[in-house]
C-alpha cells in the first residue's frame, strides 16, 4: 500500500532531526538574488541550497585569512569634486557672512 503525503512528510522530518538537520531562511533582494542565479548558472548548480552549502564548505576551508575577502562587507566611497566642494565652500562663506552682518545689527 502506497504512503500519504502525512506519512511521507512525518519520516522524512523524522530522518533530518535525526541527523541534526536545521532549517536556515535569509531574504534577500533582487540584486543578490540576481547574482546567486549567476553564480550556480556560471558553475551548473540549480539547486539553491546546493550552492550555498558548497559557498559554506569552500569559504570554511579557506580559512580565516583566506576567507576574508569574501566576507568583507563593500563600502561605498564618497568622493566631492573640486565643484562641488567649491560651491559648499561658497555656499558657507556667504552663509557665514550673513550671520557676521545679522551680529553686527
Amino acid at each position: 500500500m502506497a504512503k500519504t503525503t502525512q506519512q511521507r512528510s512525518e519520516k522524512s522530518a523524522a530522518k533530518a532531526l535525526a541527523a541534526g538537520e536545521e532549517e536556515l531562511r535569509h531574504k534577500v533582494r533582487p540584486g543578490t538574488r540576481a547574482m546567486l542565479a549567476d553564480l550556480m548558472q556560471w558553475h551548473g548548480i540549480n539547486v539553491i541550497s546546493e550552492a550555498i552549502q558548497l559557498m559554506i564548505i569552500n569559504l570554511h576551508a579557506m580559512g580565516p585569512e583566506g576567507s576574508g575577502h569574501a566576507l568583507k562587507v563593500p563600502r561605498h566611497e564618497i568622493e566631492i569634486t573640486e565643484n562641488v566642494a567649491r560651491n559648499l565652500y561658497q555656499q558657507g562663506a556667504r552663509r557665514a557672512a550673513a550671520l557676521d552682518i545679522s551680529e553686527q545689527a
